[in-house]
């Protein structure tokens, strides 16, 4: 993976999670969702949190602050366009293919810096299309984007479900859109929705 297969992929998907966001009406924040104990409100925190914020502090190579993790995003009624503006920020951060080179400190590990923007852009996909499915949206990414969500999900498979962060692969057709076999790869139920996947708070933390 290099920067230049992987930006247009990061910038696609964080349109595309941009679009979702605004359409997230206020009235389906507290409706449940297929992550188990995660209504939609906590599942947007989360998304929001370490696919915008985080993924500018990773390409800035700076900590999340305690505030920012424990902010509710969602508190205020312009979070998605805040989003989709701390989004644009985290873009622009990775633009330099600089960013991309060396490795990211993790705290206890450190990381390749293209390995963690690829496995950001798999975080940015697979819960927005979490947050689309609970709010009766679609999450659309060209197959291309697809490919690479396809490629980190069974690269990290296992780490993800050591730590509870992904459930049991899902049987699809092997003729699936590419899309669906990343989704049914990582847990989820990509036709009829996953009501046993979780969210791990330790591995989603990139």
């Amino acid at each position: 993976m290099t920067y230049d297969a992987l930006y247009p992929y990061l910038t696609e998907c964080a349109a595309e999670a941009a679009r979702v966001a605004r359409g997230v009406s206020a009235d389906r924040l507290d409706d449940r969702t297929h992550c188990p104990d995660w209504n939609v409100r906590a599942l947007v925190n989360h998304w929001v949190l370490y696919t915008s914020h985080g993924l500018e502090h990773r390409a800035l190579r700076k900590p999340l602050s305690e505030e920012l993790t424990a902010r509710d995003f969602t508190a205020d009624a312009g979070w998605a366009e805040a989003y989709a503006a701390q989004l644009d920020r985290a873009v622009a951060a990775w633009a330099d293919p600089s960013v991309w080179e060396g490795e990211i400190d993790l705290g206890l590990a450190t990381m390749p810096a293209v390995e963690l923007a690829g496995m950001i852009i798999k975080e940015t996909a697979v819960h927005g299309w979490d947050v689309a499915v609970a709010t009766g949206q679609e999450f659309r990414i060209s197959t291309g984007a697809a490919r690479l969500v396809l490629e980190v999900v069974e690269k990290h498979g296992d780490l993800y479900r050591q730590y509870d962060g992904f459930a049991a692969p899902v049987p699809v057709p092997e003729n699936a859109p590419v899309f669906e076999r990343a989704l049914a790869s990582s847990g989820r139920d990509p036709r009829q929705g996953p009501p046993g996947h979780r969210i791990s708070r330790r591995t989603d933390r990139i």
